[in-house]
């Protein structure tokens, strides 16, 4: 996970706060029960590496961010908001990309250029991987050493081996991203995850459950065996027709894929958004009194977040 200064501006102005924010990280650790496997400090952002076994990420990262900015202004005589806003977190697949992740972290000051070596930068996790001190004892490092090998006298040699390398072009076009996903893992790790928690899907109050929303092509495919039409039958639109089964897959695609009307209009074919928006209403007006239309929208929303074929009846 990481967090940046409002506007991009520095949220580290002296080595001073550096520490202050290394101590307020193990004093939310302790508090909370967050794991911190690595951390790196940069001058303007911070990138985190925690696991969260009591499930309160949230409850962590609002004393950290919280109690940092109340020590940073008292530091330096400001007032108001140090960081741009709610933590970012990114739910890493363990086995296919935990120490890449790991491997970035602590290259982010190489990557940067402000040192030549990661041993020359005090202010990152880094040392802590291959010193015995015990004033690293509070970082938790054993499980990603151990995935580099199970041989405790060949991990310190290994972990330098692997950060020696660059980061894949997968980790770094990941990382380059604009808006980065809220997860990183392959393929079969985000359908386990979306199958999962899909009832998070539409809740408002969690903004991230927008990634759990299913693929449009997975509702189509649970519409069509719902129906028992082929795909080619859905997408088919005639002027003056009724099309019930193409009518609730595109509402259900607005609804559950969380896609805005010219979205869903590329899906089906309609140039007009506001063709897909009267889909939607005229769907949803039906709704309201055709309790048998209800019960088939919600089996077949039920099998679409879950990703099997429904086996309902066709609708007569």
């Amino acid at each position: 996970m990481m967090n940046r200064g409002r506007r991009r501006e520095d949220i580290f102005f002296t080595d001073a706060d550096r520490e202050e924010f290394i101590k307020v990280l193990r004093e939310s650790a302790e508090l909370w029960n967050l794991r911190i496997s690595a951390y790196c400090l940069m001058s303007n952002h911070y990138h985190l590496l925690v696991q969260t076994p009591d499930g309160n990420l949230s409850r962590g990262m609002r004393h950290l961010n919280g109690v940092y900015t109340q020590r940073f202004n008292r530091s330096h005589k400001k007032e108001g908001q140090l960081f741009r806003g709610r933590y970012k977190a990114v739910l890493v697949d363990e086995d296919s990309h935990l120490l890449e992740v790991l491997r970035y972290i602590h290259r982010n000051p190489l990557k940067a250029g402000i040192v030549k070596g990661l041993n020359d930068y005090r202010w990152s996790s880094h040392k802590g991987y291959v010193s015995q001190a015990k004033k690293w004892a509070w970082l938790q490092r054993e499980h990603l050493l151990f995935m580099l090998t199970p041989v405790k006298s060949r991990q310190k040699r290994a972990y330098l081996d692997f950060v020696a390398l660059a980061e894949p072009e997968e980790i770094e076009r990941f990382y380059a991203l604009k808006n980065l996903p809220s997860i990183l893992g392959g393929p079969w790790f985000i359908e386990m995850i979306r199958d999962k928690f899909s009832e998070l899907t539409n809740v408002a109050e969690i903004p991230e459950s927008r990634i759990l929303a299913p693929e449009p092509e997975r509702v189509i495919a649970a519409t069509c065996e719902y129906y028992r039409i082929p795909v080619k039958l859905l997408l088919l639109s005639k002027r003056g027709s009724e099309n019930l089964p193409r009518d609730v897959a595109i509402y259900l695609v607005r609804s559950l894929c969380r896609m805005t009307l010219p979205d869903v209009g590329e899906v089906f074919g309609i140039g007009n958004y506001s063709s897909v928006s009267s889909v939607v209403q005229r769907l949803k007006l039906k709704l309201t009194s055709d309790m048998h239309l209800q019960k088939e929208i919600r089996e077949i929303s039920q099998h679409a977040l879950k990703g099997n074929g429904s086996k309902g009846q066709k609708r007569t």
